[in-house]
């Protein structure tokens, strides 16, 4: 029982947590957004935790929308994105 308390639990602030997440765009609907700045983050090691790490820094700086505009490997994955309000 509590097994299935802490699954609803967990479930509930995944929701709650994604409703205001900055989400990432491509660069065509991107178009429609209005450019609040630039994020950019490093030492990542793959490209999903790129991706996590430039989302979060998005949503840090108050953004709805990110777009990734750049990855680079060097031993550790690093990148950009443009964020949008």
């Amino acid at each position: 029982m509590k097994t299935v308390k802490y699954a609803a639990v967990a479930l509930l602030l995944t929701t709650v947590s994604s409703a205001f997440a900055a989400q990432a765009v491509n660069p065509a609907d991107a178009q429609n957004l209005h450019k609040i700045g630039v994020v950019s983050a490093t030492g990542a090691t793959t490209l999903d935790g790129l991706e996590a790490r430039l989302a979060a820094k998005a949503e840090a700086a108050g953004a709805k929308a990110y777009s990734i505009t750049s990855a680079n490997n060097n031993n550790k994955l690093s990148g950009t994105a443009v964020i949008y309000n």
